[in-house]
């Protein structure tokens, strides 16, 4: 930790935060709901009318919430017992003549019952004309980092590493699963803002600094997390917290094929990862490209694919750059040219699930989750971590189709039908998972009926030969084309092993 950002200084801002009830039940009482609200769409005004006359805690919601300057007498009092002499000598505030301002993002940060505090850098919207982003910028929770939280199971964990940890949410909410929590990062500001959040919260955290994978080495762990510098385009670094210094996605390739190394057995990685759409080449052949170890689980979540342009016009925007500028059309006119020169149509972004297997032969597996939906994913990547073992474990047709079988309790089935010379005619039969991320899979009429005699009475064999009768059907035709059907079910928790719905009654 810097000098600055001393561990007695740290010490003294927490008695003071805790001491205003500067925490997230404490805001949003003071707020209420829909100030609260309001501002966490960027609507400040609420926010300002709750805390007008509202003590200390209302100094230190508008300091560093709302970016507001307030008096120094204020200041003082809503810091004591630490000095604002010293917070201004940390840079956790600036003290300009008879105003004083927040010289760090300091923000209460909540998950289920666990409460926190995250020190990064001042957004660009509310940092002064004259302190614009720097490249060694510190961000703070955004919706990348959250997305990567809410996608990270949350079973035990012996060890976790945090690699690249930023500002350190990464590592806060690991610290709650894990007995031993690793970070890293190549830069000296996130390190120290990172050191300082895990002061500030009492939290024990191994801290090294480094490039990549280089401080932990020859290390193992039971989980890792990271959420890189994903942005692509031409390789350059005018923001460590997203640029790489790497050309197009080769930081998320770098990192989806190394993190295998730092894995136990039976390990799991979690990554956000963007990669190119490029013409005349299937973004799931890049992506499957980058996984090179045998033994290795692969499941690539496309969530989202961004024009060239826009995405570009949105991280310039990001970084408060506006594109309109003179320095903005320079720097669109470099990513462009540089989208155009590599056959770029756009730019993928989404979730990688990596897992070192026990010797077994991994699998790797891509789709589309475009879809909204509000169940966390990592309760999904548990579950389809568990079927892609049951699956393995099912390798030949007979494995399979000797199984007994229940649909999820959740799966309905949804059908379209269009106006014909005999009146309405079932055209479309679509099943539809109704929790989770909400897989849909269209089947047809067989399909259907072969879904519902899964009741957990009769293997799927048997079920085959009743259809095959019922319909006509050549058996052995019908049993080769249910069988790839079956495992794309099953993989999605639409079909489940009666076996595991016993096992919980």
């Amino acid at each position: 930790m810097t000098a600055e950002l001393s561990h007695d200084r740290i010490d003294l801002l927490r008695e003071a935060l805790l001491a205003a009830n500067y925490t997230a039940d404490g805001v949003l009482e003071l707020l209420g709901p829909e100030a609260h609200a309001a501002l966490g769409r960027g609507e400040p005004e609420p926010a300002f009318r709750a805390t007008a006359e509202a003590g200390t805690l209302g100094t230190l919601v508008r300091v560093f919430l709302l970016g507001d300057p307030v008096a120094p007498d204020s200041a003082e009092r809503a810091l004591a017992p630490l000095p604002l002499s010293e917070a201004a000598a940390a840079g956790i505030v600036v003290v300009e003549g008879d105003s004083v301002r927040a010289g760090l993002d300091i923000r209460p940060h909540a998950a289920a019952e666990d409460s926190w505090w995250v020190v990064s850098d001042l957004d660009a919207e509310i940092r002064s004309p004259a302190d614009p982003v720097t490249e060694e910028h510190v961000l703070g929770v955004g919706q990348a980092s959250m997305s990567l939280v809410q996608a990270t199971p949350k079973r035990s964990a012996g060890s976790v590493l945090d690699l690249g940890t930023g500002c350190g949410v990464q590592a806060l909410h690991a610290s709650t699963r894990a007995e031993r929590v690793t970070a890293t990062d190549v830069s000296d500001r996130a390190r120290a803002l990172a050191a300082a959040t895990f002061r500030l919260n009492r939290v024990d955290v191994e801290l090294h600094g480094g490039d990549w994978f280089d401080p932990v080495a020859g290390s193992r762990f039971d989980q890792v997390v990271c959420n890189p510098p994903f942005v692509v385009g031409p390789a350059r670094t005018d923001f460590v917290y997203r640029d790489s210094g790497l050309p197009g996605d080769q930081a998320s390739a770098l990192v989806v094929r190394r993190t295998p190394e730092l894995l136990n057995e039976g390990g799991t990685g979690h990554l956000l990862a963007s990669w190119l759409h490029r013409a005349n080449e299937d973004w799931r052949d890049r992506v499957s490209s980058w996984i090179d170890s045998p033994d290795v689980d692969a499941w690539f979540v496309q969530r989202d694919v961004a024009d060239p342009t826009l995405y570009v016009g949105t991280w310039l925007r990001d970084a408060g750059i506006d594109p309109r500028s003179e320095l903005g059309r320079r720097k669109s006119a470099e990513w462009l040219d540089w989208f155009a020169d590599n056959d770029v149509i756009g730019v993928g972004f989404g979730f990688v699930t990596l897992r070192r297997t026990h010797g077994e032969r991994g699998q790797t597996v891509c789709e589309e989750l475009r879809q909204s939906f509000d169940a966390p994913l990592g309760e999904e990547v548990d579950g389809w971590l568990r079927r892609l073992d049951w699956l393995r474990a099912h390798p030949s047709e007979e494995d399979l189709l000797s199984s007994t079988l229940v649909t999820a309790p959740t799966l309905v089935l949804e059908q379209v039908s269009s106006h014909g010379s005999e009146g309405w005619e079932e055209f479309v039969h679509r099943l539809h998972r109704t929790d989770g991320p909400g897989w849909q899979h269209e089947v047809d009429e067989v399909g259907a009926r072969l879904v519902a005699g899964c009741q957990g009475a009769l293997p799927v064999d048997e079920l085959l030969e009743l259809l095959a009768a019922a319909y006509g059907a050549d058996s052995e035709e019908l049993t080769r084309s249910a069988e790839p059907v079956l495992r794309e079910l099953i993989q999605h928790g639409m079909l489940l092993p009666a076996e595991w719905q016993e096992s919980r009654e």
